[in-house]
């Protein structure tokens, strides 16, 4: 009779485990300072990581593909790929945000962003359409920590 596989519930845990203790986790699977990401990240990359230990990590020939994905979009040139993070949402993503009960859908255009038909070339712009105050546009769509664009 084998015994249950014990990383499923480890994995239900971490949604119930206080934020500290998910710290401290962290830096014995990393074995480094825990970022200061929220909770949801360190919830996700605690999880990929107690599976990875658990049932390995990536196969080289995926790793491989993966690199030759990365090599496609930006040629080889590493210096992009170090700050393809900073790029704006892909043309055509749809940013939702509710403001005062009202949706506010913006659509992602190649050269700026649409929201109630018209083109805007900034989130900033959008939001204080919006608000009527000055926001950050990534802050007030919920894109802070994500990439940045032009």
């Amino acid at each position: 009779m084998s015994k249950p596989d014990p990383i499923p519930a480890r994995l239900a845990a971490l949604k119930t485990t206080p934020t500290p203790e998910l710290r401290t986790q962290w830096r014995a699977l990393f074995e480094s300072e825990p970022p200061a990401f929220n909770r949801k990240y360190l919830v996700s990359r605690l999880a990929y990581r107690i599976q990875e230990l658990a049932y390995g990590g990536l196969k080289p020939e995926t790793i491989r593909r993966l690199e030759r994905l990365g090599e496609e979009l930006d040629g080889g040139d590493r210096m992009t790929r170090r700050i393809r993070h900073d790029r704006k949402p892909i043309t055509g993503t749809r940013l939702i945000r509710e403001w005062q009960g009202v949706e506010h859908v913006v659509t992602v255009l190649a050269d700026g962003y649409e929201w109630q038909g018209r083109p805007y070339r900034s989130l900033s712009a959008i939001a204080r359409a919006i608000t009527g105050t000055r926001w950050n546009g990534w802050v007030f769509f919920g894109l802070k920590n994500q990439i940045r664009g032009a």
